[in-house]
């Protein structure tokens, strides 16, 4: 196992990230994957129908029992794609027999219903552990990933129970409506001859397409589990580090050993003895004489000519006795000394941070003493300018909204409509309905608002008669535009009824 010849990024992970990452691997691989389960599974189904006809759930469960030994070929081909090996379809399906050699018995019994199997049989099929050094290396494994992977298998059980029923009523939905007037649901159920037996072993059917897709994203879930739990335990990526360090380092070896020799070749014994014997030795004078120079030249000296102008009969400077030549009093002196030893550093680091605070605070003092000069001066050319109000849409859910679009008196209209265009006359009343909620009542309608979010604002009006013939209305609407369900008579005429009884006698005022 070569860690730099990983497809993916070696790094620690959380659980549900890891896990993610299984998802990832089962969707790169889904090909193979999916084929390959379904050519060692699917036959071992179709002989267990074939045996079993007259007993499916038997069949079913058998099964459902044999998973852990289909579980082996997922591994093994995410094993070796994951460090660049990937098999092909061949040659996975003939190695299947193979894998089923080591510890199948434990597998299909007391290990069976273990909630971290997926976790698990990495540690029996790829490091071939066994008995106490399994059981060791198990504990040291599920110290912290334990209840991740049993949440993976809650969670999965859970999705092949939906998948199943999600392909049934799939299945059901594509049934003519001819045949499902004549089929009775709880007679098929109920029945025990043999002529409704193929129902049970469809739905044995759809199980074992749905665990052709899921079964081995289970398992590459638990594979990058295990996975991320050696990274952490075993520091995969650290160790990834220093080996693309020795390998860049390795290149440019030879490199540096040249320059370092390159660079020691003046400090060669042989170089050395030549250049003692080639200069001769100094004595004291001429030793003193050649300190001299170097101190009189740069940069331990730096003359400078300096040319200005003066007056002919300028005096000398009179020197300050008192001074002494120049030099500072003894008291002056010694009190600079002070303040430039060591002691005098946490008093002068005091006096600073007082120093700071004090001109902190000051500020802090002007600004709260003229806050409300500061204010008006801050704000003056800033102050915020009321955004006008976004104009109402012109449409919703593809109607026009305009009141000149409308009628004067929607309910006739739509009374007339009813008989030969009812789509259009529960349409009109529904375009009405927006409108007036739109222009009348005030209501900040969006163009992307949905029937449910309307009737959410409605409700926040507080009239208990408008939100009801609302509902009902919206109700009706939704009814004919996506199921194609025209109302009955009596409520077409209730609605038009209701409409006058809101909009005609000043109910929406």
């Amino acid at each position: 196992m070569r860690l730099t010849d990983a497809s993916v990024v070696i790094r620690p992970r959380t659980s549900w990230e890891a896990m993610d990452l299984g998802v990832l691997m089962a969707r790169q691989h889904r090909l193979l994957l999916m084929g390959s389960w379904a050519m060692v599974s699917l036959p071992v189904f179709i002989a267990l129908t074939v045996l079993l006809w007259n007993y499916p759930s038997l069949a079913m469960f058998l099964f459902w029992w044999l998973k852990p030994a289909f579980d082996r070929l997922p591994l093994y081909i995410l094993s070796k794609a994951l460090f660049g090996e990937r098999p092909s379809l061949k040659q996975a399906v003939r190695r299947w027999p193979h894998l089923l050699k080591g510890q199948l018995f434990a597998s299909l019994t007391w290990r069976r219903l273990s909630m971290s199997r997926s976790f698990t049989l990495p540690v029996s099929q790829l490091e071939g552990l066994a008995g106490q050094a399994r059981q060791q290396r198990l504990g040291i494994l599920l110290q912290r990933n334990a209840g991740a992977a049993r949440w993976l298998t809650i969670i999965g059980v859970h999705l092949e129970i939906g998948l199943w029923f999600g392909a049934m009523a799939l299945f059901y939905l594509f049934i003519p409506q001819q045949l499902e007037m004549d089929w009775d649901w709880q007679r098929l159920a109920l029945a025990t001859s043999s002529n409704v037996l193929w129902v049970e072993h469809l739905g044995n059917a759809f199980y074992a397409l749905v665990l052709v897709f899921w079964e081995p994203i289970y398992v590459a879930c638990g594979f990058s589990l295990y996975l991320n739990r050696r990274t952490a335990l075993e520091a995969w990526d650290l160790e990834l580090v220093f080996r693309r360090l020795r390998q860049r380092l390795s290149s440019v070896a030879p490199l540096l050993l040249l320059a370092v020799g390159l660079a020691l070749i003046p400090f060669s014994p042989s170089a050395m003895a030549d250049e003692t014997t080639g200069h001769k030795p100094l004595n004291t004078q001429a030793a003193s004489q050649s300190i001299k120079a170097l101190l009189d030249k740069p940069p331990f000296k730096n003359p400078e000519t300096v040319t200005r102008y003066r007056f002919g009969e300028e005096k000398p400077p009179v020197k300050n006795t008192a001074r002494g030549d120049g030099k500072l009093p003894g008291w002056l002196q010694a009190l600079l000394d002070n303040l430039n030893s060591d002691s005098f550093k946490p008093l002068a680091k005091t006096l600073e941070i007082l120093l700071w605070s004090l001109l902190i605070g000051g500020l802090a003092l002007v600004v709260w003493r003229y806050q409300e000069w500061l204010r008006t001066f801050v704000s003056r050319n800033r102050r915020a300018r009321p955004e006008p109000p976004a104009p109402p849409p012109a449409q919703l859910f593809g109607l026009e909204l305009g009141v000149e679009t409308l009628p004067q008196d929607i309910a006739s209209a739509a009374e007339q409509l009813w008989p030969t265009q009812p789509r259009q006359a529960l349409g009109l009343l529904y375009r009405g309905l927006l409108s007036r909620l739109l222009h009348e009542f005030n209501l900040p309608l969006k163009s992307a608002d949905t029937e449910g979010q309307v009737l959410e604002r409605v409700q926040q009006l507080q009239q208990p008669q408008l939100l009801a013939f609302s509902d009902e209305l919206t109700l009706h609407w939704q009814n004919l535009a996506y199921g194609h369900r025209l109302p009955p008579s009596s409520t077409q005429q209730k609605l038009c009824s209701d409409w006058r009884t809101l909009f005609t006698d000043g109910a929406s005022q």
